[in-house]
Order: C-alpha cells, then structure tokens, then sequence
C-alpha cells in the first residue's frame, strides 16, 4: 500500500492502489486511504477527489467505497474546510468540500441503505453548515441537492428534520438563489472567482460559457432547494412553516428554468402542499395564486397535470371550495376535452364530475357560485348530454347535422374574408353548436379559427380559451400547430412572457414536423415571426430577470444586456388570416388544415400590436399589424 508506482511521486497514491490486482490488498488499501486522507496536508488531494467524484456520478450504486468508509472521509474533508481556511486556500483544496458534498449526494440519491450509511458517518451537520453559506453558492447548491437526498427516504427524513434549521434556510434559497448566483457572480465579470469558473465549466471556459452553465446551475440550486422543501411539506406538522404567503406567491412562478424537466418545480411543491387540508387553507387564502394555477393549467408544459391537480383539490374541498370556484371553473371546462393527461386517464370525465359536484352542492350551503360559473358548468354538462344522445341517433342526421356545419362554416369565412371578423366569430360559434360531438377534429378547426377572431377583435382571454378547447381536442393532445401559435399571441398580449414562450417554441417543434406546406420548416428554418416571437419572451423569462431588475442592471455579455431594456423588433406580434380561403374556399369536412390560417409574408410584416383595420384583412394572405394602424 505505501509503495506506489515507479512513476508516481506520491506515496500511498489512491490510483496505485486502485491499480492493485489482489482484491484484498486493494480493499485494505482503499481503507486506509480514506482514512488517512483527512489529516494529511499534502498537495495534490484534489485529483483523487474529483477521481471519486467521477466514479460516484457514473456509478452511484456500488456499494464497495460505502463500506470501506467513504462516507466519513467526505464529512471530515468538509469539516476540515470549514474549520481550517489556511487548508482550505492551500493549493487546489478550495475544490474539495464541493466534490466531497457532490460525492454524498451522488452516492445516495438511488440507495436507501446507502443514505442510512452516510447519516451514521455524520454526513449531515457539516451539510448544513454548507447549506447555510458557510463558504458559497456553489457548496450551497451541492449541500442541498445532498441533504434532498437523504430527506426522500422514510428512515433517513427524521435525521434531516432533527436540524430545525434546514427547511427555514431552503425556502429562504428557494425565494434567494437566484438573487445570490446573479450578484456573486453573474453580474460582475471581473469578480468571479476562479475556482467557479473552473467549476461550472469543467476547464473548458469562455465567459459566455461560464454565464450560461451559472443559469443552469442557478436554476438547479432552486429546484433542489424546492425539492427538499417538497419532502418535508409531505408531513402536516411543517406546513405552517412552508405556508407562509410571501412564499406561496413566488411558488407558481419558479419553474426552474427550462433544463430542469425532472424538478417538482414551485407547482409540484403546491400540489403536495394542496394534499393537506392546512395547505388548500392557505393557498386559497393566497392573492394570486389560483390564476397563476390556471395559467399553467391551460399551458403545454409538462407541470399541467399538478395544476389541474391543484385546482380539483380545492373545488372539492368545502373549506376552499367557494374561495377559488369563480376564477377556476372557466379553465377547468376548457379542459374537460382531455381524456389522457400522463398518468391520468379519462381526466375529463373527472373534471366533468368534480364540477357536477360544485352544482349539486348549491343545496347544502357549501359553495357559492356566480351565475355566470353556473351557466358554464350547465353548458358543459349539457354537452355531455349531448355527446351521449348523439350515440343514439342514425349516421344519416350526424351527416347532415356535419354538412350544415360546414355550410356555416363557410359563411364564416367568407366573412373573416370581407373583414367581418365578429360576424366571423359568430358564424364558428353556430358551427360549433352545429357540429357534432364526436367531429373532433372539425371542432379543433373550429374552436382555433375562433380564437383568431378573438385575437384580431383584441380578446386574449377569449383567444385563449378557445385555442385551449381546441389544443384538449386534439390527438395528440397539446400539439394541433396553429392553435398553439394563436395561444402564444393571446399570452404575449396578456404579458405572460413563460407561458407565451412554451406555446412557441412547441409550435417550431410542430412545424419542423409538418406536412402542410403552409406550416413546415422550410430547408429547416424557423419562421421569422416565430423566432422574433421566442425572442421576446426568453428576454422577458429570462431567469435573473427579476433580480437584475432588483440590483440595478445587467452586467453581461450579448443580447442579456438588453433582456429588460427597449423594445426592439423582437417584441413584434404576428397573426393571419383563413387559408381554405386562398384555396376559392374548397375545403372537406373533417381537413383539419383546409381553413386554418396562411404562414407565409414573414419578411413583409410589421407586428407591433395595434388594432388592425379591416382593409388589412387580406385574400389569402397573413394580417398585417403595422405601427401606423389606427
């Protein structure tokens, strides 16, 4: 064990020993290693540090380090760092409590049994030391992602919550992280330290590198923070704690950025937080949560399922019921079109019953309801009926009742086409009452070419309910292109930048996957109007927005300067007009494509968003927004 390699000029060097054939002798010598390895002081310790950080990242499950003690030798090394800064600042060991911190987080967050081993070493109060900012961001971000590993497990939770400091500092991390990432080291270039640098780039640098992985990283910390907080916000007793309002307001808004698909996000935390009754108290009883709710309702990311979640939770529970029935049942009957939802099946029909309920509860004096909420839940269950009837009757009226909705459709646009847009509008809603049930896809087109009209008469709300109805009707859910490009708009003119982006980018995604000339990616480039589009909105979410807001500027290189700065043509707004029109007005029901909207003048177009006068409602053609309309 303390001879090494004829080459090598340390002694008990751990890749000689990890060299060693014998078994045994390898065993023993690993053993002593970790042993030895926190009271030595000799240079070098960082290489064989970061070589276990990399076998923790690629094989996180082997048992082999856990039992010869690695675990304690990661704590000591931390403690050693916090205690000794002379150490700490000696050579590279400024590197060797984040690899220490990262290793223990790599090594339990798949193990149980592993986890249990590394509370038993001690892991967790030189982890929280770390979590409270004893050194940086940096450590913070692996102590957390650490100790929300050990909190997962049922035999482990009760060590972590033992430290009562540990949910406090992560929500203060939560609401903070990205204020600390951006002012200690996004924002001023010349002030960051290396060792981060070296760190969030792996040596390969460049200081638009270094920014981009500091928002990665930045919206890591935040989603670990919010994961650990999620852990503890499964036993009521923490509640009070986590509910407090000026917590629960920012929740909806931390998604996490855009890399981190796997993380609760802030909407998962509510949605474990609304399985309590404590919770569903509280955020009812929050200003503004429950239209943030619906908006990631309606959206197309992946957290839209714990949003309907939330909101079903709260309608069926009669303490919350009344608070939060108002604002949520227009979204819900937008959506009772879905039928699979991820896990959820038929998740439709389950909004159709919770609302059923809603009504039925009038009687018991357990909600109250405006008219205008009774009317749409009456309107939603009478087209159940009538989904139900129609099962009944001859194919020969189901055609005819299809052919007189196509006639009125047509009228439609024929008007759309002479700048009649709310006759229009009125025209699509008689197809709808016409078509039936069961014609989705005709009620896609429908219910889409609606929501144009809505948004050329300056109606987003209108726009967006009916591009969602239209969206929950198709197959696959969420994808039908121009319904979510209509949507995109109505979101930019309502100033929700994250969910307007969402809808674009998904909407370049169908496009690149399209067979409608109108709609493909030709010679696979982004629309213009799209890209100009996305632009806008990654500016406006763009993640130390609010922070760079808060401490006075950006500091950075590119387009981030000007992320919240004047409005340039990426702020533009595009919209079109009826292309089954273009086509002499020939269209066969059940086309989804025939009469949707033209894509085409990209390059012609100005967008900033006035009202437009009816002569620019073009045959065939893209409406034209241009600044000098009325």
């Amino acid at each position: 064990m303390d001879k090494a390699s004829p080459d090598c000029p340390y002694p008990g060097c751990f890749f000689c020993v990890m060299k060693e054939g014998n078994p045994s002798k390898r065993r023993a010598g690993i053993l002593k290693f970790f042993r030895d390895l926190p009271s030595q002081d000799d240079d070098g310790q960082v290489l064989p540090i970061s070589g276990l950080w990399n076998t923790a990242m690629a094989h996180p499950n082997d048992p082999e380090f856990i039992e010869l003690g690695i675990f304690e030798c990661m704590s000591a090394l931390i403690w050693k760092g916090l205690k000794n800064r002379r150490w700490l600042s000696h050579d590279q060991n400024i590197y060797i409590p984040y690899y220490a911190a990262h290793i223990i987080g790599s090594y339990t967050m798949n193990m149980e049994e592993f986890a249990e081993s590394a509370v038993h070493a001690g892991v967790i109060p030189p982890l929280v030391e770390l979590l409270r900012g004893r050194l940086t961001w940096v450590e913070q971000r692996v102590a957390v992602r650490a100790l929300g590993h050990l909190a997962t497990y049922t035999s482990t939770f009760p060590s972590v919550a033992s430290h009562g400091e540990i949910l406090e500092v992560a929500i203060q991390l939560a609401m903070s992280s990205l204020e600390i990432v951006y002012s200690h080291f996004y924002q001023y270039v010349d002030r960051r330290l290396s060792y981060h640098c070296d760190l969030l780039t792996r040596g390969m640098g460049g200081v638009e590198m270094e920014s981009r992985k500091a928002e990665e990283w930045a919206s890591q910390l935040q989603c670990w923070s919010l994961q650990l907080i999620n852990c503890f916000a499964f036993k009521p007793e923490f509640l009070p704690t986590i509910c407090k309002p000026e917590f629960l307001v920012k929740l909806p808004g931390m998604w996490g950025g855009l890399v981190n698909e796997n993380s609760p996000a802030g909407i998962g935390l509510l949605r474990t937080i609304c399985h309590h009754k404590i919770g569903r108290g509280s955020v009812a009883s929050c200003p503004g949560i429950i239209e943030a709710l619906v908006n990631i309702a309606c959206s197309s990311d992946d957290w839209q399922y714990m949003a309907i979640d939330c909101l079903l939770w709260l309608l069926q529970d009669p303490s919350t019921c009344h608070k939060v029935i108002d604002k949520a049942v227009p979204a819900l009957v937008d959506l009772a079109e879905i039928t699979t939802l991820g896990d959820h099946k038929k998740l439709g029909d389950t909004i159709v019953n919770v609302l059923q309920e809603c009504i039925q509860s009038q009687g018991t004096g357990r909600s109250s309801v405006s008219n205008r909420t009774k009317e749409l839940i009456e309107e939603l269950l009478s087209s159940r009926q009538r989904l139900k009837w129609e099962k009944n009757i001859p194919k020969e009226d189901l055609h005819i009742k299809q052919a007189a909705a196509l006639v009125v459709k047509l009228e439609g646009n024929s008007l759309f086409s002479s700048g009649n847009i709310a006759g229009a509008a009125s025209k699509y809603s008689e197809a709808l009452s016409l078509c039936p049930m069961r014609s989705k896809k005709e009620r896609v087109v429908l219910y889409s070419n609606r929501a144009q009209c809505h948004l050329l008469l300056q109606q987003p709300l209108a726009a967006i309910s009916d591009a969602t109805r239209a969206l929950c009707l198709h197959n696959p859910l969420n994808r039908h292109a121009k319904s979510l490009w209509r949507r995109a708009q109505a979101y930019d003119m309502l100033g929700l930048a994250k969910e307007s982006l969402l809808d674009a980018i998904l909407f370049i995604n169908e496009c690149s996957q399209s067979n409608d000339p109108d709609l493909s990616l030709r010679q696979n480039k982004v629309p213009d109007y799209a890209e100009r589009l996305v632009k806008k909105q990654m500016r406006a979410a763009w993640l130390f927005r609010e922070a760079a807001i808060k401490l006075g500027g950006v500091h950075c290189e590119g387009d981030a300067g000007d992320m919240y700065g004047q409005d340039t043509d990426d702020s533009e707004w595009e919209t079109a007009s009826e292309s089954d029109i273009g086509n002499d007005g020939r269209d066969e029901m059940g086309d989804e494509d025939d009469d949707d909207s033209e894509w085409k003048n990209e390059d012609e177009r100005k967008a900033k968003f006035k009202k437009p006068s009816m002569k620019d409602i073009k045959h065939g053609f893209n409406v034209q927004l241009t600044e000098d309309e009325p």
